[in-house]
């Protein structure tokens, strides 16, 4: 059995949607960030970076999204959630799932984690008035050039859906404003309604109440 470590409100969202959607034997431990327990002895010797997500698998553990999402639609076949029988087109979903990772998470990183790039306080508050703008403009790309519709990669829900999902839960809070990317709006009404996006929202708010 697959066991994937996540905590509410980060970027493991997309993991455990995504092995949600696959049909995967999976369990999901929740770490409590507000008591740091992403830092402890335990979890450090699953994943040393003492971040989110983690998936512990029967040939050792990965971490980081994008290689997560890619394990998963590779190992479930079954599921279609990636092109894997198209090196282009899984390519192509792998450069999305990397910016949306490597852009535009670490935009929105800088509102409340000016301490990776700073020591300075002054410089902590001019990082977290950027993000509005950094963000909308990561957005504005994806809108106009990346996000395909309906899915991201077109008529096909991919591994890309639930990773963009979870990202565009952070817009409100980032002051970026959401009627301005009616596409992104859109796919993320369409993920909402998916049952397996209710079923993981759903245990993930009860387990964190």
């Amino acid at each position: 059995m697959l066991k994937l470590y996540y905590a509410p409100g980060t970027c493991a969202l997309a993991s455990h949607i995504a092995l949600e959607e696959a049909g995967a034997d999976y369990s999901a431990v929740r770490l409590d960030f507000k008591a740091n327990q992403q830092q402890s002895p335990d979890y450090l010797e699953v994943n040393p970076k003492g971040r989110v997500p983690a998936l512990v698998t029967d040939k050792g553990i990965l971490t980081e999204t994008p290689a997560i999402l890619a394990y998963i639609a590779q190992t479930f076949p079954k599921a279609k959630l990636a092109p894997t029988d198209d090196p282009f087109a899984f390519a192509e979903a792998q450069s999305i799932n990397n910016y949306l990772c490597a852009t535009v998470h670490v935009a929105h990183a800088h509102k409340g984690r000016g301490y990776r790039w700073a020591s300075d306080e002054s410089s902590f508050a001019d990082m977290k008035r950027m993000v509005p703008k950094s963000m909308g403009a990561a957005m504005e790309l994806i809108e106009k050039g990346m996000l395909k519709g309906p899915w991201v990669m077109g008529e096909q829900y991919t591994i890309c859906d639930p990773y963009l999902y979870t990202i565009s839960l952070w817009l409100e809070g980032d002051s970026v404003d959401l009627k301005t990317f009616p596409k992104v709006a859109d796919h993320m009404k369409r993920m909402a309604e998916r049952p397996a996006v209710k079923k993981v929202m759903g245990e993930q708010q009860a387990k964190a109440a």
